[in-house]
């Protein structure tokens, strides 16, 4: 057995549980404070495979092994690592208190609405969208993915972030500071997770199933749950295989250029995707905010008009174009260039299709789409009922293989 044994938010390491120990192996500051036997061999963690290979060695030789770990070396730590070479019944895991439940802990919050997602040794860019998307989240930080980088991503957006470092230690600290603030300071290297918190949204709400909601019950809403301007708004048919396109998820970053109402950036946050709605009237972008707040979402709204203002937002993964005129194929040129993984157009005029099949095909997509017709049911005076035809519309949509991003954990 490997008995892996996780130290918590600075708890110390029991005696029985390095009695006769043959290997112990862990970060160089849990072998210095504890009590390892003095005939045991001590390896130090740095690269996986090496630390491994010795362990399968001792093993080989039904030696006893132990694992030193911080926090809960079950979430997000080195107890997947060890039952994927060993088989997970070989060890003997001992959980301590992790970083994340002792952050919530010393500022008096529940988290078991919260989403957690790690960016140490991942992107940065996945925590961010979480982030931007959800109103409770908690980072675990790494290299290059602390509480600057967190803030100064989220300068945009209102948040609150808690910075937590060196738990369980002489020298923890907790503090609240907004994105400004986080992105001006030099946080060292002991920073544990930083929770990030839309305090104008409910948090804390009664939970009988914990992480991130599980989703809407339905999308491709009624014109008639949004507000919108002489029906200036994408049409449910229209919508439903445009987010089938986009597949909008947690942890993406999607635009919706040209968002009118904003049903489509609605939508795509109401399935997890943080969303940035360029729209070039004002009274549009009031639109799409209270449309965001009557569906309980965030939906960043940017007053402009495309592809002028697309210079300022961060790369997208997926892009719904609804509107643009004369300077449509430019803004699909501008939009693919940058996209990660997928254009969708929606268009009404026939004569723009082919320059906006180009700019996709051009920017290295693979092209396809089609010519959307239904008819409603609709009732008639006796009693009866006719189909009231809808206007057509063209959806064409451009694809790439897509760049998966790991560290969200539900």
């Amino acid at each position: 057995m490997i008995t892996v044994f996780g130290t918590g938010t600075g708890a110390p390491v029991p005696a029985e549980v390095l009695a006769g120990a043959r290997l112990v192996v862990g970060g160089r500051r849990h072998l210095a404070s504890a009590p390892v036997p003095e005939d045991a061999e001590q390896v130090v963690l740095g690269a996986l495979a090496p630390a491994l290979d010795v362990i399968e060695r001792y093993l080989e030789k039904e030696s006893r092994v132990v694992v030193l770990a911080s926090g809960d070396p079950g979430f997000f730590g080195i107890v997947r690592v060890l039952a994927e070479r060993f088989g997970s019944e070989r060890l003997d895991v001992r959980a301590g208190v992790s970083s994340v439940a002792a952050a919530f802990a010393r500022v008096g919050l529940p988290w078991d609405d919260a989403v957690v997602v790690s960016a140490h040794g991942r992107k940065l860019r996945t925590a961010v969208n979480v982030c931007r998307a959800r109103p409770k989240v908690a980072v675990l930080t790494g290299p290059g993915a602390g509480p600057a980088e967190i803030g100064a991503a989220l300068k945009a957006d209102e948040r609150v972030l808690v910075v937590a470092s060196a738990l369980g230690s002489e020298e923890e600290r907790v503090e609240r500071v907004t994105p400004a603030e986080a992105a001006g300071r030099d946080w060292g290297t002991s920073v544990s997770v930083v929770l990030c918190l839309d305090e104008t949204r409910e948090l804390g709400a009664v939970r009988t199933v914990a992480g991130a909601p599980a989703g809407p019950d339905r999308w491709a809403l009624d014109e008639g749950e949004f507000s919108h301007r002489d029906s200036m708004i994408t049409k449910f048919e229209v919508r439903a295989l445009a987010l089938a396109r986009l597949g909008p998820r947690l942890g993406d970053l999607v635009w919706d250029i040209g968002a009118g109402s904003g049903s489509v950036a609605v939508e795509c946050a109401r399935l997890g995707a943080a969303v940035v709605a360029v729209e070039k009237t004002r009274d549009g972008v009031e639109r799409i905010r209270a449309n965001a707040a009557a569906h309980g979402v965030d939906v960043r709204a940017v007053h402009g008009a495309a592809p002028t203002v697309l210079s300022d937002l961060d790369d997208p993964d997926a892009v719904f174009i609804g509107g643009g005129g004369r300077e449509l194929p430019a803004i699909v040129t501008a939009c693919a260039r940058r996209a990660r993984r997928t254009v969708v157009v929606a268009m009404a005029a026939l004569d723009r299709v082919p320059a906006v099949r180009e700019a996709l095909t051009g920017a290295g997509f693979g092209c396809d789409g089609v010519l959307l017709q239904s008819s409603r049911l609709a009732p008639l005076p006796g009693d009866v009922t006719r189909l009231a035809a809808t206007n057509p519309v063209f959806l064409l949509w451009g694809s790439r293989t897509p760049v998966s991003d790991e560290g969200v954990a539900l």
